[in-house]
């Protein structure tokens, strides 16, 4: 059995706040969604990364007790 489907999308915005490998986006109808992960080093590191050094700063928004 064969479905056809005749869609007009229009996008006026469309805001993605993170994208990760294993990220997908869909617009519309889809058969099959074959999965396709690529990595790459496009600042061309040779080494790993420093280790992250967390802040001493005092936080900038003074937290208090909750109350019950």
């Amino acid at each position: 059995m064969n479905f056809y489907i005749n869609q007009n999308i229009s996008i006026h915005t469309l805001k993605i706040d993170s994208i990760s490998n294993s990220s997908v986006c869909q617009i519309g109808s889809a058969g099959i969604i074959k999965p396709l992960s690529q990595l790459f080093n496009t600042g061309g590191f040779t080494k790993p990364a420093p280790p992250v050094i967390p802040p001493q700063a005092i936080p900038y928004v003074p937290l208090v007790e909750p109350t019950r």
